[in-house]
């Protein structure tokens, strides 16, 4: 029985998603060959500092563990989410749950990670809380993903 239900478009989330997106590359283009590694941490620790309490938690940490255990990836902003790119591509990026009000944020991986095993991998995780088993994977997940 086919599904009558009509297509509403996009979420208000969602275009919200797509007009953070459209104002980063109008920043990027600004910024031209002047931009730094810095503007793009700067990005990041702003939009960490706009979420709430429990997504900014897990975010800061996230974070903080990608750049000890992936110094060499660049942080930047996609779609308004903290993410990180090796030679201008996408490795991996921090949803926050109120992002898209799910509950649970998720830390994600893009084509450009070397996470490959076999002829299927996870490549995005949902993450609740922190816990030293949790860093522990995230350190090892993302060192394996920037190699």
């Amino acid at each position: 029985m086919a599904d009558n239900k009509a297509f509403e478009g996009f979420t208000d989330e969602e275009r919200a998603a797509m007009k953070e997106h459209a104002q980063e590359l109008k920043k990027t283009a600004r910024r031209g060959a002047r931009a730094t590694a810095a503007d793009g941490e700067n990005d990041v620790l702003e939009k960490i500092a706009e979420m709430e309490e429990a997504d900014r938690a897990l975010a800061e940490r996230v974070h903080a563990i990608v750049k000890e255990h992936a110094p060499e990836l660049t942080p930047r902003l996609w779609y308004g989410q903290p993410a990180y790119a090796r030679n201008g591509k996408l490795v991996c990026f921090f949803q926050p749950a109120r992002k898209f009000k799910t509950r649970y944020a998720t830390l994600g991986f893009n084509e450009a990670a070397n996470l490959d095993d076999g002829t299927m991998w996870p490549t995005a995780y949902a993450l609740t809380a922190l816990t030293p088993e949790v860093e522990e994977r995230i350190a090892a997940l993302v060192k394996q993903a920037a190699s």
